[in-house]
């Protein structure tokens, strides 16, 4: 491990910070080693990294002096927020400047910031296409990450702000899977129309980052954004029949249906859903299927995605 170059990676027991991690570990010759931070050491995660030969530190992004430390020595840092952690966007923008601040004061040479559009550049609050949220937001899990995108690129760190897609991930965590409905019928529900959803498996986005750090100075003070694949609702419920062998249908419910469900942040993942529909170009066109698997040679599409982890879901 001598003589290679250091990269942080916040959320390291996370989906995104994990395959970042797990990427630089499996690519032994890449001239990199990972220094995974995590609140929590001790835990299983952390010690499953420790054990596939990451160096493992503890830190909290609510704490910027113990980021300053745990950048430190690092040519390069990932940064990453969990907005379900707290579903507060005023902490995720705190968290944001922490890590940006903490990025320039340690002398870090390249920082990833995960990040998402600020909506309302498209749709403004006073825009009534959809309701506003938290009286400042219409995607709050969308808009927070947005606008501390400021933090990074006034830092003076050479930075790449990296746009994500949908983790495919979501139908095994998250309780997206196919439902059985009251006809007996597997459907998978999103407020999509017949519009395409950019989507991603979250150990993509890992050695997508990966391969923006092993790229050098391209991307930096760049935007980068990934996909692995750009599937309608309905060629997503076909894939889903094909993997399963079970007919599953796509129900295309309106936005204003998806946030009054039942869930916590429906009414965010409504608005997501519906700036996705009405903004379809953009968010599709910025999202390169063929630049991201160039960053990534082993991008997945979702079919392969989708037979992996077939035996996570209960369908």
């Amino acid at each position: 491990m001598k003589n290679k170059k250091i990269i942080a990676v916040v959320g390291a027991t996370g989906a995104q910070g994990g395959g970042l991690v797990r990427a630089i570990l499996n690519d032994p010759n890449g001239g990199f080693k990972p220094r995974a931070i995590t609140r929590n050491p001790s835990s299983e995660k952390a010690k499953k990294l420790k054990e596939m030969g990451a160096e493992v530190v503890e830190a909290n992004i609510d704490n910027k002096e113990s980021i300053i430390k745990a950048f430190e020595g690092a040519y390069g840092a990932f940064c990453v927020t969990n907005f379900r952690e707290h579903f507060s966007p005023e902490k995720e923008m705190q968290q944001a400047k922490n890590m940006a601040e903490a990025g320039k004061d340690a002398g870090i040479e390249h920082v990833i910031w995960s990040t998402l559009e600020d909506t309302r550049k498209w749709i403004p609050l006073d825009d009534d296409r959809m309701p506003t949220l938290m009286e400042k937001y219409k995607v709050p899990h969308f808009d927070g990450k947005g606008e501390a995108d400021e933090y990074f690129s006034d830092s003076g760190v050479p930075y790449t702000l990296l746009f994500t897609s949908f983790y495919w991930d979501n139908f095994i965590h998250f309780g997206m899977a196919p439902q059985k409905g009251e006809d007996g019928e597997l459907t998978i529900t999103f407020p999509m129309d017949n519009k395409v959803l950019p989507g991603i498996a979250a150990e993509d986005i890992g050695k997508c980052t990966y391969g923006i750090f092993k790229a050098g100075d391209t991307y930096k003070n760049k935007i980068v954004a990934i996909a692995g694949e750009q599937l309608t609702g309905k060629e997503m419920a076909e894939i889903f029949s094909d993997v399963y062998g079970k007919k599953v249908k796509y129900n295309a419910v309106p936005a204003e249906v998806y946030r009054n469900f039942d869930f916590p942040g429906a009414d965010d993942l409504g608005n997501m859903f519906q700036f996705k529909v009405e903004e379809e170009e953009y968010f599709c066109t910025i999202r390169d299927v063929n630049a991201s698997r160039k960053l990534n040679p082993e991008l997945q599409t979702f079919k392969k995605w989708l037979m992996e982890h077939k035996d996570e879901m209960d369908i």
